[in-house]
């Protein structure tokens, strides 16, 4: 056949090149939507059981409300600290092995520690169990990783914001399920509700999400120590590590009180754990939307100016509801709160990317989420020994003037990329 008439029956090549793009994008943007379900899915069953974690305890022995409120505060506080202690080692395996299997890794892990949680008998042996699900999990920081090597810079701002509204939607949803199957069928089912969640997640990972090939996965050990040592070397890097400890510090100071405050704005105490996960299914459903919102205009606005207004909008918001009479006051407070503090996350994640070489991701997200778990592990130790100590108000007021003293050192230290 002539050359001319191969050529006439052949696409031409921006044609073909068309063709491949449209097919890349697909493929990455498939990618990003069965991560975010999956995410979605994780952070339900992890969010399931936080209505009623202090009422769990009680049941286990526990009687005293102050007893109750440290002990509440040393289960968050244990999984955080052993999250932080093994994040930056899971981030070096995932930028070196793979960040897919890192993800299984994660959910697959939780199943299992969360279906063990169903069967203790002693507020001793759930601590344990608290302990090693912060060390084999981590699925937000897998997720994160995974996602920023998928994507193309230019749509980053767009799924990063995409994910955290996955974290918020599934902490929405989770507590109001969680504290509504454990209402009406005990504390220990919605246990094993959590495992099956995570497996699934777990699978929808496995079976439906195909990583790109890793540029540097025959990298040495010398190689990883000194790309970690240039994150931490990085200007404005080590401010922004603050910037995420502060953050989670101040954000779960009241996280192990807050079902003991709405029990005590209840007039009776009947579904004392729904009603806790209503309130904070409602602040995760704002918060997801408040996401969304940042994520699209984080590359406009600029990530520096958005994380200031964020972080002082929370703190004012936060104080409010100290300040709460009712539970429709502390209702209308919380929502307003949760919109403000859902463009936190996505911000700062961004940050991370613009700032990271693409080889470094795992680690990066890692070390974040180090700073991240120190935060999220002392802040409710600190909030449960406020509340014995001062009330079940004093955390909010606490958490408001933390939030408020960080966004004036964001504005103050964190010199952004690109417009601020």
């Amino acid at each position: 056949m002539p050359e001319a008439a191969v050529e006439a029956i052949q696409p031409s090549r921006p044609a073909r090149q068309a063709s491949e793009t449209a097919e890349q994008t697909q493929h990455w943007r498939a990618g990003v939507y069965i991560i975010w379900l999956a995410q979605f899915l994780a952070i339900t069953a992890f969010s399931f059981v936080m209505p009623f974690i202090p009422f769990f305890i009680r049941e286990l022995g526990v009687t005293s409300e102050n007893h109750v409120a440290i002990w509440s505060g040393l289960l968050v506080t244990g999984s955080g600290l052993t999250l932080a202690l093994v994040s930056p080692l899971w981030g070096t395996l995932a930028d070196r092995y793979g960040r897919k299997v890192m993800v299984q890794r994660a959910m697959f892990g939780g199943a299992v520690t969360l279906s063990l949680m169903g069967l203790v008998t002693n507020v001793h042996q759930l601590l344990a169990l608290r302990l090693l699900q912060g060390a084999v999990t981590g699925t937000v920081t897998a997720a994160l990783a995974l996602v920023s090597s998928i994507t193309p810079k230019e749509h980053r701002g767009y799924t990063l914001g995409l994910m955290q509204m996955s974290i918020f939607a599934g902490a929405a949803i989770g507590p109001y399920l969680g504290g509504s199957l454990a209402d009406h069928f005990g504390y220990r089912l919605p246990f094993a509700i959590t495992g099956l969640l995570l497996f699934a997640a777990g699978a929808l990972v496995m079976f439906g999400v195909q990583e790109p090939r890793q540029r540097n996965g025959n990298g040495d050990a010398k190689a990883t120590q000194a790309t970690l040592s240039q994150l931490l070397h990085m200007q404005g890097f080590p401010t922004l590590l603050a910037v995420f400890f502060l953050v989670s510090f101040a954000g779960m100071v009241v996280a192990p009180v807050f079902p003991l405050f709405v029990e005590k704005l209840l007039p009776n105490h009947d579904r004392v754990a729904s009603m806790t996960g209503l309130l904070l299914a409602a602040g995760g459903v704002v918060s997801g939307i408040g996401a969304v919102v940042v994520g699209r205009f984080a590359d406009r606005i600029g990530y520096r100016t958005l994380l200031f207004a964020c972080t002082l909008c929370s703190g004012l918001s936060c104080t409010g509801q100290a300040m709460a009479a009712s539970l429709s006051q502390l209702f209308i407070i919380r929502v307003l709160f949760g919109f403000v503090a859902g463009g936190t996350g996505p911000t700062m994640n961004a940050l991370v990317a613009s700032s990271a070489p693409d080889h470094a991701y795992g680690r990066a997200y890692g070390l974040t989420t180090s700073a991240s778990s120190v935060g999220t592990a002392l802040g409710p130790l600190l909030g449960g020994l406020i509340a014995c100590w001062l009330g079940l108000r004093a955390p909010f007021i606490v958490t408001g003037v933390m939030l408020m003293a960080i966004s004036a050192a964001i504005a103050l230290r964190i010199r952004a990329k690109g417009p601020q």
